[in-house]
């Protein structure tokens, strides 16, 4: 069999610019881009994916990979994986944020460690809530919906020079706004408990002032706080559903679907 250089250039676009989408995807997104996976594992898995996805998609434009307007076609899909990573990002960072709230108001803000998945500094109380939503992700098959939409991607945003749209770009800076949101509605039922028990040591204090607050009401709300966290913890499933949901429908959004 002979094969010109002109077809083994089209064979192998046809398998690095669906990589350059889908590694820029894996390396952003939360669960999978975390310093946790080695690059190497990371690197095997785009592979994988590639060879997976690549044979039944669109066949790639008719450009040079080693001219200008290749170099923009490969900016332009990592361009894509990134924000696409990023929004799954922000879903798993609105958990995070809520557990910080959290842990400010049980008083754990300098509770802190050293996250291994992002490589930052967070309260314990947001490791806990980072854990139990990574493991909820996997078990609701998010990896799945996840694979699914970046391959769907290819047909609604196939490769070329063009990528995302200003309107794209502009509904992910939008769709930030709703990480606090949805940290909020996460932290509201341990904020209020709080709010209630601070009143309640407020009124003791004006009642007894001889009595020692500080002493009694640190051990007394980091206790409820845990007790709360507890028995809310089961709501937490459904409204990570709820965000993610959103998540991957910005991400269908971005690709230029609907």
């Amino acid at each position: 069999m002979n094969f010109t250089s002109t077809e083994l250039l089209t064979l192998l676009a046809g398998y690095l610019w669906p990589l350059f989408r889908i590694a820029a995807l894996i390396t952003a997104s939360a669960v999978f881009g975390g310093r946790l996976l080695p690059m190497r594992i990371k690197l095997v898995f785009a592979l994988a994916l590639t060879i997976v996805i690549a044979p039944v998609l669109p066949p790639p434009p008719a450009i040079d990979m080693f001219s200008l307007t290749g170099f923009v076609v490969v900016l332009q899909q990592v361009l894509i994986g990134v924000a696409m990573g990023f929004t799954l990002q922000l879903v798993f960072s609105a958990f995070v944020l809520g557990g910080q709230v959290i842990a400010l108001t049980m008083g754990l803000g300098f509770a802190s460690l050293n996250d291994p998945a992002t490589g930052v500094i967070v309260p314990t109380v947001s490791q806990i809530y980072s854990i139990f939503v990574t493991l909820v992700f996997f078990a609701i098959n998010g990896h799945l919906v996840m694979i699914e939409v970046i391959a769907t991607s290819f047909y609604t945003l196939p490769v070329g020079a063009t990528g995302l749209s200003v309107d794209g770009l502009w509904s992910l800076l939008s769709w930030a706004g709703y990480m606090f949101s949805g940290a909020v509605l996460m932290a509201l039922p341990a904020v209020a408990s709080m709010l209630v028990v601070n009143v309640g040591f407020g009124v003791m204090t004006r009642a007894a002032p001889q009595l020692n607050i500080f002493a009694i009401g640190f051990p007394v709300i980091m206790t409820l706080g845990f007790v709360v966290i507890l028995v809310s913890l089961p709501s937490i499933t459904p409204q990570f559903e709820n965000i993610l949901q959103g998540g991957f429908a910005l991400m269908r959004e971005l690709a230029g679907g609907r």
